[in-house]
């Protein structure tokens, strides 16, 4: 078919499913047949009309898994047929000095998928090459969460480098803590859920918690401390205040890891930072070789997200319901339904 359908947002909120014609992919690109792709919080950058020009129409998503239907001049050695995921980060430069150090997470030209570049709320879409991630075989591809939720999770577990066996603790279990918790266990760590009331307790302990800690009902600092403190915490709660609490409760040369965007500051005494040489981070997803690590340890290790599948023409639906903090844990849009 020489047309694909594709769900377009501009302004705020406003969407529409039409018609685009199938192209050539230009140079060091590829034209992507999309299987799958994953509902993000992130996916508001574009939704909500918080871009440069929100007038101009954009294609949301980047969890993307789908087969390269195309290939255009340079892009080898990628062929036809192979099945590839797409990411947030879209593919580096390579010329910029974060990509001349190697550190391509934070090249300052990389296209982000689904915000500055079109992304996967379609049947067909177009990536950089470079920014390709290979999915293992046997990979379902309503896994497509993994692609961000899950790489988030795992490079973040990965910065805090923790020993092995020893505590580690993820707040807010939802989209990313529900898959930070999996990784946590899977990796061999002591594992604390941290959450607001007793409702996610029954599913922590099924994703692989040793503890959980409501933190309405006690100090989640106090309650860490009282396990031994947290060589690390995976803060994934979108909400800065919620964060504070956990930094006393880090064991010395402990690592809180940020992972959860908020709009709020983390209010820190500078005590709990300088007794006990305590470390807070920041960690943005990772690169397309990481994540090829990342979907090798999920599959190999049962690492899968928990998905709530829709058709694409739901698309609006879909988002409406993961902003509503009601998924469980992930929307998924399947272009074949």
């Amino acid at each position: 078919m020489s047309s694909y359908a594709a769900v377009e947002v501009t302004e705020q909120r406003v969407f529409r499913i039409v018609q685009r014609e199938r192209v050539q992919p230009g140079p060091g690109r590829v034209r992507v047949k999309v299987e799958a792709c994953g509902v993000c919080h992130t996916d508001a950058l574009a939704v909500e009309g918080m871009r440069a020009d929100p007038s101009t129409p954009i294609v949301p998503g980047h969890e993307i898994v789908g087969v390269i239907e195309e290939i255009g001049p340079g892009a080898e050695p990628w062929r036809v047929g192979d099945r590839v995921g797409i990411g947030f980060l879209g593919g580096q430069c390579g010329k910029c000095d974060s990509c001349r150090r190697g550190d391509y997470v934070n090249c300052d030209q990389q296209p982000t998928t689904g915000t500055s570049v079109d992304g996967g709320y379609a049947e067909v879409t177009y990536a950089a090459a470079n920014g390709l991630v290979r999915i293992p075989d046997g990979m379902a591809a309503t896994d497509a969460p993994l692609l961000c939720a899950g790489l988030t999770s795992f490079v973040g577990l990965r910065r805090a480098a923790a020993a092995p066996g020893a505590l580690v603790a993820v707040q807010g279990i939802g989209g990313l803590g529900h898959l930070a918790l999996q990784y946590a266990s899977k990796l061999g760590y002591r594992v604390a859920a941290v959450a607001r009331g007793t409702a996610k307790e029954k599913l922590s302990r099924e994703l692989g918690a040793d503890f959980y800690i409501d933190s309405e009902a006690e100090d989640p600092g106090q309650a860490l401390r009282a396990l031994g403190g947290a060589a690390a915490v995976l803060a994934t709660a979108s909400h800065g205040g919620s964060m504070a609490p956990l930094v006393s409760g880090l064991a010395p040369n402990g690592h809180l890891v940020v992972l959860g965007a908020a709009a709020d500051p983390i209010p820190v005494l500078t005590t709990d930072l300088i007794f006990g040489t305590r470390t807070i981070s920041g960690s943005l997803t990772g690169s397309s070789i990481d994540n090829e690590d990342n979907l090798r340890f999920s599959h190999a290790a049962g690492v899968r997200p928990m998905t709530e599948v829709l058709p694409l023409a739901e698309a609006e639906a879909g988002y409406l319901r993961m902003m509503s903090g009601e998924a469980r844990f992930r929307v998924v849009l399947d272009p074949t339904l």
